[in-house]
């Protein structure tokens, strides 16, 4: 309230600015554009009063009437009445906005022991989730609805051209709801249609083939020996560890251990995708080319990679564009990296090794995962099928 100059006992109320808005559905034509006034979509009024953000439905999906219901509003505050806070039902906005709650998030999540990398993926993909939604100028998380994922989701094929990562940042933006959900900060979780991924078919190398990526690499990279050393190191290490690439980038050097006890030796490294410590065996051979590699490098901390500031991705690309220089030499143009840790896998399983260990070494978080890729190769169940099968010839009267 603020009295009349030249008056006194006389005041009249503040009047805010009520402003309309359009909610969209996710197939209106006009949905990048909040003040439309000619679509079907729903009519809303914000305003500020007290220092706060209020919304309301203009209960209404007309323009017009949503003028009405913005008059009615304004003329509610001018009256005598409006000492207090509207009676009217109002939204109050007392809720953190969608972007402090992804602070906050992102807070909770470095206490739970991730990767930098892991981290970064989140920051990355929230930080755009809280953008689309100012854009669409839905700044508190009650103002999220199914369609404004929908909407969300429309723009990722350009961000995130393989399906299976866009799973996984759904995922991760499944994980931000759910966080929002059990801390009661919404009522409801989102509806999030699933992402059909189509899983790679495991395709180990034989033995000729894998001799063949290792015939090539001293042509490959004749011009410098070191670098020639330390390829080959590489695709060792990954055929004998099931490693993944962004980890071996990130091994450190004192991750090449001697277990003096078993007189063998293990690679030891962290987890960029899960954060979880895994250490393997490896042979003695193999340990032995990549500590000669690990000394070529000249690096004071990493085997394979560098610790120059922002390299780790860089690292990660010129390691891919070398394997599939090597792939394409050896006469395997399609050859895929991941092959060299299927080959890993496979090895095991065709020699016995149980599918749980196996699933252990790989870092899988659960048997399904390997059993889902690698199942036809276990050589237990395989013999077990043929003892069963086999059998049945005993009592078939025409053999």
């Amino acid at each position: 309230m603020r009295a009349l100059p030249g008056r006194t006992g006389v005041s009249i109320p503040s009047v805010p600015l009520v402003t309309i808005f359009v909610r969209h559905s996710a197939n209106c034509p006009h949905k990048s554009d909040h003040f439309y006034r000619r679509c079907n979509c729903r009519k809303s009024l914000r305003y500020f009063y007290d220092g706060k953000q209020k919304v309301q439905s203009a209960k209404t999906r007309s323009w017009i009437h949503a003028e009405e219901a913005k008059r009615e509003l304004e003329d509610h505050f001018r009256s005598p009445a409006a000492v207090q806070p509207p009676a009217v039902p109002v939204e109050t906005e007392s809720q953190p906005t969608i972007g402090l709650t992804v602070q906050r998030f992102l807070g909770n999540k470095k206490t739970q022991g991730l990767t930098v990398n892991v981290l970064q993926k989140y920051e990355r993909e929230l930080g755009r989730f809280a953008a689309f939604m100012t854009k669409r100028s839905h700044l508190f998380l009650r103002d999220i609805e199914s369609e404004d994922i929908a909407v969300f989701r429309e723009g990722w094929q350009d961000l995130y051209p393989s399906p299976t990562t866009r799973s996984k940042v759904q995922d991760r933006l499944k994980t931000f709801l759910w966080y929002c959900y059990e801390t009661r900060l919404i009522d409801r979780m989102p509806q999030l249609l699933p992402i059909r991924v189509r899983r790679p078919q495991a395709i180990p190398l034989s033995e000729k083939q894998f001799q063949e990526l290792l015939q090539v690499i001293p042509y490959q990279f004749s011009e410098d020996g070191d670098h020639a050393q330390r390829v080959r190191a590489f695709i060792l290490l990954i055929r004998h560890s099931g490693l993944f690439i962004h980890d071996l980038v990130k091994l450190q050097r004192d991750g090449i251990q001697r277990d003096m006890k078993k007189n063998l030796y293990r690679v030891t490294v962290v987890r960029q995708n899960t954060g979880t410590s895994i250490s393997i065996p490896i042979p003695p051979a193999v340990a032995i080319e990549v500590i000669a590699a690990m000394e070529s490098n000249h690096d004071p901390k990493y085997v394979f990679g560098n610790t120059e500031a922002g390299r780790s991705q860089t690292s990660v690309t010129d390691w891919k564009q070398d394997i599939k220089q090597v792939f394409k030499a050896a006469g395997h143009p399609k050859g895929r990296l991941r092959q060299l840790r299927d080959t890993f896998a496979v090895s095991l399983l065709e020699r016995g090794v149980p599918l749980e260990e196996v699933s252990l070494l790989l870092g899988h978080k659960f048997v399904s995962t390997t059993e889902r890729i690698y199942g036809r190769w276990v050589k237990a169940r395989q013999d077990r099928l043929d003892a069963l099968v086999s059998k049945t010839w005993e009592q078939d009267p025409s053999l």
